[in-house]
């Protein structure tokens, strides 16, 4: 199942990798403004968890079309909606502090959703034509630009609230299309369409989905049980921390920051370590450690949650440079459509997931959601040993 040859470029090009990581860094600090802003919409628009969680459900929804993507490619430069998607995103969750009704404020939501699939799908594609043999530290690059703005992102926004009161964080609206103007400058020039593009010499897409069915259900397995944690400590955290644990919002969009920031140098640090120790091994490691660290985070208060969340945040978010490579190395001659099925599984897993915790967190509170969720994270572990023949490369 594992491709051991890499193909095209095979030396490792910083300055693209850097490029192509950074537009990942500008469009994830729009995307993620919600979860920090979260407890001032629920107050003002007096909405429950579970319709908080079924926001996260609109902004994955569009990954559904994920495969639209490839057949678009056919008409349109893919490399363009890299560019465009900063705007789009930037313009829509500029908006959230003035949505006058939960119905604008999904809609909202689901614009973000469409510009983030339309960037998501074709970006690690390119990452791989300029990672040479590097696919690993590749993808680690690309993951520790979206991890970081999941820290930066927080910052921005809860400082624009301080600023301009919620009502006034559209002014953050020119930096995104300022972004996209300097993001076309920068990546206009890397063709990625033809992996996207239908060819008669190419496996078809059925039997595509056949070959790699086995991988699929379990990188689903993966993405379902982990993704109770994530959504408790990502969507969730500034909430649990205000409502429960009683913590200013500053306060709760700091540790938030605090655990995405731990969570970038998780994914910069994976991606390299699979490609030394194994993909099974490094997924292994981390499906192990991270629902312990949460447990521990339960027990404690103060300070002593400090070195939690950096645990927390450093094995979190670090499967994911792992599984990209991984899938990135399966002997297949269409890499755009298997990327696309995982963002697909990914995203909307993702969002099933949060729409859970929230529904939990209306009927057994927030705490025990916490406690359930460290639980679920165990799950993975047994999807993860069905693995076979992802040893490395070195």
């Amino acid at each position: 199942m594992v491709n051991s040859h890499a193909g095209g470029i095979k030396k490792f090009q910083l300055s693209s990798v850097l490029t192509i990581s950074i537009t990942h860094l500008l469009h994830d600090t729009y995307s993620s403004f919600l979860a920090p802003i979260l407890p001032l919409l629920i107050a003002k628009l007096s909405i429950s968890l579970s319709l908080a969680g079924f926001l996260s459900v609109m902004g994955r929804l569009p990954s559904l079309f994920n495969p639209i993507v490839g057949l678009l490619a056919d008409k349109i430069s893919v490399r363009y909606f890299i560019i465009i998607s900063p705007s789009i995103t930037a313009v829509s969750m500029s908006l959230l502090g003035i949505a006058p009704s939960y119905i604008i404020l999904a809609l909202l939501v689901l614009i973000m959703g469409v510009s983030s699939t339309l960037f998501h799908v074709p970006a690690p594609v390119m990452i791989k034509h300029v990672s040479g043999d590097r696919v690993g530290k590749g993808m680690s690059f690309y993951m520790v630009g979206g991890e970081l703005a999941r820290t930066l992102g927080p910052m921005v926004i809860l400082a624009a609230v301080s600023w301009w009161d919620l009502e006034g964080t559209f002014r953050l609206i020119p930096f995104g299309i300022i972004a996209s103007l300097v993001l076309y400058l920068r990546v206009r020039n890397i063709r990625i369409a033809d992996d996207f593009k239908s060819d008669e010499k190419k496996t078809s897409l059925n039997k595509t989905v056949r070959k790699f069915m086995t991988i699929f259900v379990i990188v689903a397995g993966i993405t379902f049980f982990r993704g109770f944690m994530r959504a408790a400590l990502t969507t969730f955290l500034p909430t649990y921390l205000n409502l429960v644990r009683e913590e200013t919002l500053w306060i709760s969009g700091i540790s938030l920051s605090l655990i995405q920031f731990s969570g970038a140098a998780g994914t910069f640090f994976s991606g390299s370590i699979s490609d030394r120790m194994g993909r099974k091994f490094t997924l292994l490691i981390i499906s192990v450690a991270s629902p312990a660290f949460m447990a521990l985070f339960l027990l404690f208060e103060g300070m002593f949650t400090i070195p939690l969340l950096i645990l927390m945040g450093f094995s979190l978010a670090a499967t994911t440079p792992v599984i990209l490579a991984m899938l990135q190395e399966l002997d297949s001659d269409r890499p755009a459509f298997i990327n696309s099925i995982f963002m697909s599984i990914n995203f909307l897993l993702g969002a099933f997931d949060t729409m859970l915790v929230g529904l939990m967190g209306d009927t057994i509170g927030l705490e025990n959601t916490y406690r359930v969720s460290a639980f679920l994270a165990v799950g993975a572990v047994p999807f993860i040993l069905k693995l076979k023949g992802f040893r490395g490369k070195r």
